[in-house]
């Protein structure tokens, strides 16, 4: 599944999904909620509590925003960005968890969990691991997939009949080969606001949904930046559910 084709496509008002991470305890979540059509909800193995998956999910329903499971590797003190190596049957079992509470939590408050993204070392790693990618979505069921283009996540969900998003980061910088710039190099992080909404404009015709970190001091207002320039730029924002 792909977005529509963009500005000026011979067919209905172009659609998009805005994304940012939420409930990960460093986040505005009411502001996020606000301005995001998706919101990609921590599941308590890097961040977040049954708590705040309860107001986000609340909130949620009272503003239209679409829920996705975001899982992790089980690393609460490096907040999910150290490279693990699990085992295969293992890290199934750790998402069937991680989706199951947020499943049970997301009911209670009137939404469902519409996708499934994993988070950072995670992240990264299945999109060129394909044992760690297969252990994602054997532990999700059949959600739909939020990654990485070009990722053997996307492919390996996409091979099974599952739905698949690609999404961009305009706060991020990109390798030659498509990959996501390590954080603790240079130029892996786009700070200035402008430049941010610049990228997402690039961005948007390439992907169905445009991601902004929550976890950064500014990301309520790079979100609002983001949305204010892909508008202008005369894209429709809307969940993955009304973007097919």
């Amino acid at each position: 599944m792909t977005a529509s084709g963009g500005p000026g496509a011979e067919h209905a008002a172009p659609t998009l999904d805005l994304n940012a991470d939420l409930g990960e305890e460093v986040t505005d979540d009411a502001g996020l909620l606000e301005v995001v059509t998706s919101a990609n909800l921590a599941c308590g193995y890097h961040a977040g509590s049954p708590e705040i998956m309860r107001a986000v999910c609340e909130g949620a329903a009272r503003r239209g925003v679409a829920i996705g499971a975001q899982v992790s590797y089980a690393d609460r003190a490096h907040f999910g960005r150290r490279r693990l190596d699990v085992a295969p049957a293992v890290l199934a079992e750790q998402v069937a968890d991680q989706v199951g509470v947020l499943a049970e939590i997301a009911a209670a408050a009137g939404v469902e969990v519409g996708y499934l993204k994993p988070h950072g070392a995670l992240y990264n790693r299945v999109v060129d691991d394909p044992d760690q990618a297969a252990a994602v979505l054997a532990g999700s069921g059949d959600l739909p997939v939020l990654g990485l283009s070009g990722g053997v996540l996307l492919e390996q969900a996409a091979a099974a009949g599952r739905a698949t998003w690609r999404e961009g980061f305009p706060d991020r910088g990109y390798t030659a080969e498509g990959r996501l710039v390590p954080r603790d190099r240079p130029g892996a992080l786009v700070r200035e606001e402008a430049e941010v909404a610049r990228r997402a404009v690039r961005l948007a015709r390439e992907v169905d949904s445009v991601c902004v970190h929550g976890d950064s001091p500014d990301a309520v207002a790079h979100a609002r930046a983001v949305r204010r320039a892909l508008e202008a730029a005369g894209w429709l924002l809307a969940p993955f559910s009304s973007t097919g």
